[in-house]
Protein backbone atom coordinates (compact mmCIF):
# COMPACT_ATOMS: atom_id res chain seq x y z
CA UNK A 1 0.00 0.00 0.00
CA UNK A 2 2.82 2.40 0.82
CA UNK A 3 4.57 1.67 -2.48
CA UNK A 4 1.39 2.37 -4.41
CA UNK A 5 0.70 5.53 -2.46
CA UNK A 6 4.22 6.80 -3.16
CA UNK A 7 3.79 5.83 -6.83
CA UNK A 8 6.63 3.33 -6.91
CA UNK A 9 4.07 0.74 -8.01
CA UNK A 10 2.09 2.09 -10.94
CA UNK A 11 -0.40 -0.75 -11.30
CA UNK A 12 -0.93 -4.37 -10.21
CA UNK A 13 -2.57 -6.61 -12.75
CA UNK A 14 -2.20 -8.63 -15.94
CA UNK A 15 -0.49 -7.92 -19.22
CA UNK A 16 -2.71 -9.37 -21.95
CA UNK A 17 -1.66 -10.29 -25.45
CA UNK A 18 -3.96 -7.83 -27.18
CA UNK A 19 -3.71 -9.69 -30.50
CA UNK A 20 -5.20 -12.78 -28.89
CA UNK A 21 -8.24 -10.62 -28.07
CA UNK A 22 -8.54 -9.51 -31.69
CA UNK A 23 -6.81 -6.14 -31.35
CA UNK A 24 -4.32 -4.80 -33.87
CA UNK A 25 -1.59 -2.37 -32.89
CA UNK A 26 1.42 -0.53 -34.22
CA UNK A 27 4.28 1.72 -33.15
CA UNK A 28 4.02 5.18 -34.67
CA UNK A 29 6.79 7.77 -35.01
CA UNK A 30 6.16 11.38 -36.00
CA UNK A 31 8.31 14.40 -36.72
CA UNK A 32 6.61 17.41 -35.13
CA UNK A 33 7.99 20.97 -35.07
CA UNK A 34 8.66 22.05 -31.50
CA UNK A 35 6.10 24.84 -31.63
CA UNK A 36 3.36 22.33 -32.51
CA UNK A 37 4.43 19.52 -30.20
CA UNK A 38 2.13 20.40 -27.29
CA UNK A 39 -0.95 20.38 -29.54
CA UNK A 40 0.13 17.10 -31.16
CA UNK A 41 0.59 15.45 -27.78
CA UNK A 42 -2.86 16.54 -26.68
CA UNK A 43 -4.50 15.07 -29.80
CA UNK A 44 -2.57 11.79 -29.57
CA UNK A 45 -3.21 11.37 -25.84
CA UNK A 46 -6.96 11.83 -26.34
CA UNK A 47 -7.13 8.69 -28.45
CA UNK A 48 -8.38 5.75 -26.34
CA UNK A 49 -6.17 3.32 -28.27
CA UNK A 50 -2.93 5.12 -27.35
CA UNK A 51 -1.28 3.54 -24.33
CA UNK A 52 2.29 4.90 -24.45
CA UNK A 53 3.42 8.26 -25.80
CA UNK A 54 6.94 9.68 -25.49
CA UNK A 55 9.18 12.45 -26.71
CA UNK A 56 12.45 10.91 -27.90
CA UNK A 57 15.84 12.37 -28.82
CA UNK A 58 15.57 12.17 -32.60
CA UNK A 59 14.28 14.14 -35.56
CA UNK A 60 11.35 11.73 -35.26
CA UNK A 61 10.54 13.17 -31.85
CA UNK A 62 7.10 11.74 -30.96
CA UNK A 63 6.65 7.98 -30.52
CA UNK A 64 3.45 6.25 -29.45
CA UNK A 65 1.61 2.93 -29.65
CA UNK A 66 -1.82 2.76 -31.26
CA UNK A 67 -4.25 -0.15 -30.87
CA UNK A 68 -7.74 -0.70 -32.30
CA UNK A 69 -10.40 -3.25 -31.27
CA UNK A 70 -11.66 -6.14 -33.43
CA UNK A 71 -13.40 -4.95 -36.57
CA UNK A 72 -11.71 -1.53 -36.71
CA UNK A 73 -9.26 -0.69 -39.49
CA UNK A 74 -5.88 0.19 -37.98
CA UNK A 75 -4.58 1.89 -41.13
CA UNK A 76 -7.66 4.12 -41.41
CA UNK A 77 -7.50 4.98 -37.71
CA UNK A 78 -3.87 6.02 -38.09
CA UNK A 79 -4.63 8.04 -41.22
CA UNK A 80 -7.37 9.91 -39.35
CA UNK A 81 -5.01 10.66 -36.47
CA UNK A 82 -2.28 11.82 -38.86
CA UNK A 83 -4.76 14.14 -40.55
CA UNK A 84 -5.57 15.76 -37.19
CA UNK A 85 -1.95 16.03 -36.00
CA UNK A 86 -0.34 17.08 -39.29
CA UNK A 87 3.21 15.71 -38.76
CA UNK A 88 6.01 16.56 -41.16
CA UNK A 89 6.87 12.85 -41.33
CA UNK A 90 5.26 9.68 -40.00
CA UNK A 91 6.35 6.05 -39.71
CA UNK A 92 4.04 3.08 -39.21
CA UNK A 93 6.07 0.25 -37.63
CA UNK A 94 3.90 -2.75 -36.69
CA UNK A 95 5.48 -5.66 -34.84
CA UNK A 96 6.39 -8.84 -36.68
CA UNK A 97 7.40 -10.85 -33.64
CA UNK A 98 7.83 -10.45 -29.91
CA UNK A 99 11.30 -11.42 -28.74
CA UNK A 100 11.20 -10.35 -25.09
CA UNK A 101 8.75 -8.65 -22.76
CA UNK A 102 9.40 -7.98 -19.08
CA UNK A 103 12.01 -6.52 -16.76
CA UNK A 104 13.03 -7.04 -13.13
CA UNK A 105 14.47 -4.00 -11.34
CA UNK A 106 17.15 -5.15 -8.93
CA UNK A 107 16.95 -2.13 -6.63
CA UNK A 108 19.18 -3.62 -3.93
CA UNK A 109 21.77 -5.22 -6.17
CA UNK A 110 24.80 -4.02 -8.07
CA UNK A 111 23.03 -1.31 -10.02
CA UNK A 112 22.07 -3.44 -12.98
CA UNK A 113 18.44 -3.52 -14.02
CA UNK A 114 17.71 -7.11 -13.22
CA UNK A 115 18.85 -10.65 -12.77
CA UNK A 116 18.15 -13.34 -15.29
CA UNK A 117 14.89 -12.29 -16.88
CA UNK A 118 14.16 -15.12 -19.30
CA UNK A 119 13.56 -14.33 -22.94
CA UNK A 120 10.20 -15.39 -24.34
CA UNK A 121 10.69 -15.65 -28.09
CA UNK A 122 7.69 -16.30 -30.28
CA UNK A 123 7.84 -17.33 -33.95
CA UNK A 124 4.98 -14.92 -34.72
CA UNK A 125 2.65 -12.74 -32.72
CA UNK A 126 -0.40 -14.63 -31.52
CA UNK A 127 -3.61 -14.46 -33.53
CA UNK A 128 -7.11 -13.94 -32.15
CA UNK A 129 -8.48 -16.61 -29.83
CA UNK A 130 -12.10 -17.52 -29.12
CA UNK A 131 -12.99 -16.99 -25.46
CA UNK A 132 -15.85 -18.44 -23.45
CA UNK A 133 -18.37 -16.19 -21.74
CA UNK A 134 -16.67 -16.77 -18.39
CA UNK A 135 -13.24 -15.97 -19.85
CA UNK A 136 -14.57 -12.72 -21.30
CA UNK A 137 -15.96 -11.72 -17.91
CA UNK A 138 -12.69 -12.60 -16.16
CA UNK A 139 -10.65 -10.59 -18.70
CA UNK A 140 -12.87 -7.55 -18.10
CA UNK A 141 -12.66 -7.93 -14.33
CA UNK A 142 -8.89 -8.43 -14.21
CA UNK A 143 -8.32 -5.07 -15.85
CA UNK A 144 -9.22 -3.35 -12.59
CA UNK A 145 -6.23 -2.38 -10.46
CA UNK A 146 -6.45 -4.99 -7.70
CA UNK A 147 -7.13 -3.66 -4.20
CA UNK A 148 -4.46 -3.88 -1.51
CA UNK A 149 -6.18 -6.54 0.57
CA UNK A 150 -5.23 -10.05 1.70
CA UNK A 151 -7.76 -11.67 -0.69
CA UNK A 152 -8.14 -9.31 -3.65
CA UNK A 153 -9.71 -11.87 -5.99
CA UNK A 154 -12.73 -12.62 -3.77
CA UNK A 155 -14.63 -9.49 -4.76
CA UNK A 156 -13.65 -9.96 -8.42
CA UNK A 157 -15.00 -13.52 -8.42
CA UNK A 158 -18.19 -12.37 -6.73
CA UNK A 159 -18.80 -9.70 -9.38
CA UNK A 160 -18.27 -12.30 -12.12
CA UNK A 161 -20.66 -14.68 -10.33
CA UNK A 162 -18.34 -17.63 -9.64
CA UNK A 163 -16.37 -18.98 -6.72
CA UNK A 164 -12.87 -17.65 -6.18
CA UNK A 165 -11.24 -21.02 -7.00
CA UNK A 166 -13.04 -21.17 -10.34
CA UNK A 167 -12.07 -17.55 -11.01
CA UNK A 168 -8.41 -18.33 -10.32
CA UNK A 169 -8.53 -21.51 -12.42
CA UNK A 170 -9.74 -19.40 -15.31
CA UNK A 171 -6.92 -16.90 -14.70
CA UNK A 172 -4.34 -19.69 -14.77
CA UNK A 173 -5.85 -21.10 -17.98
CA UNK A 174 -5.60 -17.67 -19.65
CA UNK A 175 -1.96 -17.51 -18.58
CA UNK A 176 -1.18 -21.00 -19.88
CA UNK A 177 -2.82 -20.25 -23.24
CA UNK A 178 -0.85 -17.03 -23.64
CA UNK A 179 -3.91 -14.77 -23.62
CA UNK A 180 -2.45 -13.33 -20.41
CA UNK A 181 1.30 -12.88 -20.73
CA UNK A 182 2.01 -12.29 -17.05
CA UNK A 183 0.49 -10.92 -13.86
CA UNK A 184 2.42 -8.59 -11.61
CA UNK A 185 3.29 -5.09 -10.55
CA UNK A 186 4.21 -2.38 -13.02
CA UNK A 187 6.99 -0.26 -11.49
CA UNK A 188 7.73 3.39 -12.16
CA UNK A 189 11.38 2.84 -13.00
CA UNK A 190 12.42 6.41 -12.20
CA UNK A 191 11.04 5.96 -8.68
CA UNK A 192 13.50 3.14 -8.01
CA UNK A 193 16.56 4.90 -9.39
CA UNK A 194 16.53 3.88 -13.06
CA UNK A 195 16.31 7.37 -14.50
CA UNK A 196 17.55 6.64 -18.02
CA UNK A 197 16.09 4.57 -20.80
CA UNK A 198 16.64 4.41 -24.51
CA UNK A 199 15.10 2.72 -27.49
CA UNK A 200 17.87 1.16 -29.53
CA UNK A 201 16.85 0.40 -33.12
CA UNK A 202 19.05 -2.08 -35.00
CA UNK A 203 19.42 -2.96 -38.66
CA UNK A 204 19.65 -6.74 -38.52
CA UNK A 205 19.83 -8.99 -41.60
CA UNK A 206 16.60 -11.07 -41.56
CA UNK A 207 18.38 -14.44 -41.27
CA UNK A 208 20.12 -13.17 -38.12
CA UNK A 209 17.07 -11.76 -36.30
CA UNK A 210 16.40 -14.84 -34.19
CA UNK A 211 20.00 -15.24 -33.03
CA UNK A 212 20.52 -11.51 -32.45
CA UNK A 213 17.23 -11.36 -30.54
CA UNK A 214 18.39 -14.19 -28.32
CA UNK A 215 21.61 -12.32 -27.49
CA UNK A 216 19.76 -9.07 -26.76
CA UNK A 217 17.23 -10.86 -24.56
CA UNK A 218 19.99 -12.23 -22.36
CA UNK A 219 20.78 -8.67 -21.23
CA UNK A 220 18.80 -7.92 -18.08
CA UNK A 221 18.84 -4.22 -19.03
CA UNK A 222 16.64 -5.05 -22.04
CA UNK A 223 12.96 -4.99 -21.07
CA UNK A 224 11.23 -5.10 -24.45
CA UNK A 225 12.53 -6.46 -27.73
CA UNK A 226 10.53 -6.69 -30.96
CA UNK A 227 11.13 -7.37 -34.61
CA UNK A 228 9.22 -4.72 -36.56
CA UNK A 229 8.46 -3.91 -40.15
CA UNK A 230 10.77 -1.39 -41.78
CA UNK A 231 9.74 1.72 -43.68
CA UNK A 232 11.18 3.88 -46.42
CA UNK A 233 14.08 5.77 -44.89
CA UNK A 234 13.92 3.61 -41.75
CA UNK A 235 15.82 0.33 -42.24
CA UNK A 236 15.88 -0.65 -38.55
CA UNK A 237 13.93 -3.83 -37.84
CA UNK A 238 14.84 -4.86 -34.27
CA UNK A 239 13.85 -2.58 -31.37
CA UNK A 240 15.19 -3.02 -27.84
CA UNK A 241 14.28 -0.91 -24.81
CA UNK A 242 17.32 -0.38 -22.59
CA UNK A 243 17.07 0.72 -18.94
CA UNK A 244 19.82 2.04 -16.71
CA UNK A 245 20.58 4.41 -13.87
CA UNK A 246 22.37 6.81 -16.24
CA UNK A 247 22.58 7.59 -19.95
CA UNK A 248 26.16 6.38 -19.85
CA UNK A 249 24.99 3.07 -18.44
CA UNK A 250 22.49 2.65 -21.28
CA UNK A 251 25.16 3.46 -23.88
CA UNK A 252 27.50 0.96 -22.26
CA UNK A 253 24.86 -1.77 -22.54
CA UNK A 254 24.20 -0.87 -26.18
CA UNK A 255 27.93 -1.04 -26.89
CA UNK A 256 28.09 -4.50 -25.31
CA UNK A 257 25.16 -5.66 -27.43
CA UNK A 258 26.83 -4.35 -30.58
CA UNK A 259 30.06 -6.12 -29.68
CA UNK A 260 28.34 -9.45 -28.99
CA UNK A 261 26.05 -9.41 -32.03
CA UNK A 262 28.37 -7.76 -34.54
CA UNK A 263 25.54 -5.40 -35.54
CA UNK A 264 27.11 -2.00 -36.08
CA UNK A 265 24.24 -0.10 -37.72
CA UNK A 266 21.84 1.16 -35.10
CA UNK A 267 20.15 4.28 -33.78
CA UNK A 268 19.74 5.28 -30.13
CA UNK A 269 16.71 7.31 -29.05
CA UNK A 270 16.66 8.38 -25.41
CA UNK A 271 13.36 9.10 -23.71
CA UNK A 272 13.07 12.86 -23.20
CA UNK A 273 9.59 12.98 -21.68
CA UNK A 274 6.74 10.60 -20.88
CA UNK A 275 3.41 12.03 -22.05
CA UNK A 276 1.22 8.99 -21.48
CA UNK A 277 1.64 5.52 -20.06
CA UNK A 278 -1.49 3.58 -19.27
CA UNK A 279 -3.08 0.33 -20.32
CA UNK A 280 -5.70 0.32 -23.03
CA UNK A 281 -8.86 -1.20 -21.59
CA UNK A 282 -9.40 -4.29 -23.73
CA UNK A 283 -12.82 -5.67 -24.58
CA UNK A 284 -12.98 -9.43 -25.13
CA UNK A 285 -15.62 -10.95 -27.42
CA UNK A 286 -16.32 -14.45 -28.72
CA UNK A 287 -17.03 -13.38 -32.29
CA UNK A 288 -13.64 -14.43 -33.64
CA UNK A 289 -12.06 -17.61 -34.87
CA UNK A 290 -8.71 -18.97 -33.76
Amino acid sequence: GRLKKTQVIRYIGPVFDSRSLGYRSTLVAMRIPEERLERAVRIVNEHPGVSHNYARSDTLNLWFTLAVPPGDDLKKELQALVARVGPEEVLDLPAVRLIKLGVFFDVAGDGRVGGGVPAKPEPTLQSATTLSGLEQAVVRELQRDIPVTSRPFNAMAQRVGVGVEEFLRCCRALLERGVMRRFGASIRHRSVGFAANAMACWRVPPPMVEEVGRVMSAFSEVSHCYERETSEGWPYNVFAMIHGRTREGCLHTIGEIAAQTGIEEYRVLFTVKEFKKERVRLVATTERQT
